[in-house]
């Protein structure tokens, strides 16, 4: 279980989060929502340890994430797949994740399974990332986070930018996740792009907790989303 204990974090001395609680258990899908600026990018990373806490502690099962160095929170099973994607554009898809490989210790019987989720890569292992579509990028970000084989996968709006039938593809990923047990924590603005997919949804105001709602309440009733997301 993915647990964050009353976490502050920010930039300097501008704190973002403050007080920061929530908990992801494994096979469950949590969407974290929040207008701009409500701090969901930061708590993602703070999670990683690359913005680091003023008070809190992030944990992973008996694992003290909040104390290790960033480049040893992967190891430590969490896979993180930032807003923009991050990768190395000018390596092709295959080194891409290769390095994912590296980073988990994994070998090539992992690279088969993530690349069974991404048919679509396997016809691309030759090329550079950045000769991708947007959309072949977000699943090659995917897939090179699932080469870590995490237990935990955080996913910085995901679906952002993307042609609808790429929005399909990706949610089926995170979907396939969750039943193989692995906890995620999934960042978005808009509630529609991730309702179908989510078992809770936490909401982020200013930095600090707002309500945490099942998801099936606000399938049932999206008037109760809008008002917290102030739209």
């Amino acid at each position: 279980m993915l647990r964050l204990d009353k976490i502050g974090a920010g930039y300097g001395r501008a704190q973002v989060l403050h007080e920061v609680s929530l908990q992801v258990s494994p096979g469950e899908i949590l969407c974290l929502l929040g207008r701009n600026g409500a701090g969901k990018t930061t708590l993602m990373r703070a999670v990683m340890g690359l913005v680091p806490l003023m008070s809190g502690a992030v944990q992973l099962d008996n694992v003290t994430l909040s104390n290790l160095p960033p480049h040893d929170v992967p190891r430590a099973g969490v896979g993180y797949v930032p807003q923009g994607r991050r990768l190395f554009s000018g390596l092709s898809v295959a080194q891409n994740l290769e390095i994912g490989l590296m980073a988990g210790g994994q070998g090539m019987a992992m690279r088969e399974e993530v690349l069974d989720l991404f048919p679509r890569l396997r016809d691309r292992m030759g090329q550079a990332a950045q000769t991708l579509s947007g959309g072949e990028q977000q699943m090659l970000a995917m897939a090179r986070a699932l080469c870590l084989a995490p237990r935990v996968l955080l996913l910085d709006e995901p679906t952002e930018g993307l042609q609808p039938s790429m929005i399909d593809a990706i949610r089926e990923v995170i979907t396939a996740m969750r039943a193989r047990g692995v906890a995620v924590l999934l960042v978005e603005q808009r509630l529609h792009a991730v309702l179908s997919v989510a078992d809770r949804v936490a909401f982020l105001e200013d930095g600090r907790n707002g309500p945490v709602i099942p998801a099936e309440t606000l399938r049932a009733d999206r008037a109760l989303a809008d008002r917290y997301l102030g739209v």
